[in-house]
């Protein structure tokens, strides 16, 4: 893939993870009671990463979970085949947390929105918050994270690249 411009390189991720995990924690004053839930695919590690550096800064282990949201997309109509879901993986009764949904990238909103549908299939959480890497507007539902990493104004026909080694041997973000 032929990147445009280098946003943002591993450090800069890093910093920007540490920052939106203080950010958790002066909101909702530590992190007890706190699950947070990546959506698959690239949220998952990056929640992983919260996790890991709550267990670091507050010496809390917070449980993580993912969420598969295809089966909650908006758009299904406009699809030829029906997609077949992933299982969610909610590791903690979420009637009793304040769960957090982390994501890679914020466009839309309509990600979002499906996944708040799924985790309100397993319950009503004690508080729902929504924590990304990056932001880069164009919202076309009135949805805003709690949480950004990253503002990056971008152009509709431009697309974000959130790369981490988990998936793709590199932790970066690219324009194109």
């Amino acid at each position: 893939m032929e990147h445009k411009i280098k946003l943002m390189d591993e450090a800069a991720v890093a910093r920007s993870l540490a920052r939106i995990t203080h950010e958790i924690s002066e909101r909702n004053r530590g992190v007890e009671g706190i699950c947070l839930l990546g959506v698959k695919r690239r949220g998952v590690p990056i929640a992983k990463r919260l996790a890991e550096n709550m267990k670091k800064f507050e010496g809390v282990t917070v449980p993580v979970g993912s969420i598969d949201i295809t089966l909650y997309r908006d758009d299904l109509t406009e699809t030829d085949d029906l997609p077949t879901a992933e299982a969610c993986d909610i590791p903690c009764d979420v009637r009793t947390h304040h769960v957090i949904i982390v994501d890679d990238v914020m466009f839309t909103g309509r990600t979002a929105r499906a996944a708040m549908e799924a985790v309100f299939r397993y319950g009503r959480p004690r508080s729902l918050q929504l924590a990304v890497l990056i932001d880069r507007g164009h919202r076309e539902l009135p949805i805003r994270p709690d949480f950004v990493g990253k503002n990056i104004p971008t152009a509709k026909s431009e697309r974000v690249f959130v790369m981490l080694a988990e998936h793709d041997g590199e932790t970066a973000v690219y324009l194109k």
